[in-house]
C-alpha cells in the first residue's frame, strides 16, 4: 500500500488506529500485531489477535518511527498490538528537550 503523509490506517486485528505525519510516499508493509493493516475504509479480513512478538500494544497521541526516522505514524486509537514495517518494530519517537530560558 503507498503510504503518504496523511495517509490513515487501521489495524485488522486490534483496535489501532494511525495516520501518517511523515512517509516516503512509495509502497511500504505496515503492520500492526504481525499483521498487514489496512485503509479505514476497508470492511474485509478484521479479527484475530496480535502476533505474540508484536503484541507489547500501541498508546494514544504517541509517535512511531523506523530507525531511519523515514516514517512517522501518529497513533490516534490505541491497541494491543505492535507498530512495524515488515518484521522491524517501530519505537516510539522520543521528544526533543527544549532549550533552556535561563
Amino acid at each position: 500500500m503507498e503510504i503518504r503523509a496523511g495517509s490513515r490506517l487501521k489495524s485488522a486485528v486490534c483496535n489501532t488506529e494511525v495516520i501518517a505525519v511523515k512517509a516516503p510516499g512509495e509502497d511500504m508493509d505496515i503492520r500492526c500485531g504481525g499483521v498487514p493493516m489496512l485503509d479505514p475504509s476497508d470492511t474485509g479480513e478484521e479479527g484475530g489477535k496480535p502476533d505474540a512478538a508484536a503484541a507489547d500494544g500501541t498508546q494514544m497521541g504517541k509517535r512511531y518511527v523506523d530507525s531511519n526516522e523515514t516514517i512517522e505514524l501518529l497513533c490516534t486509537k490505541p491497541g494491543d498490538g505492535s507498530l512495524g514495517i515488515g518484521d522491524a518494530l517501530l519505537a516510539i519517537k522520543e521528544s526533543k528537550p527544549l532549550p533552556a530560558s535561563d
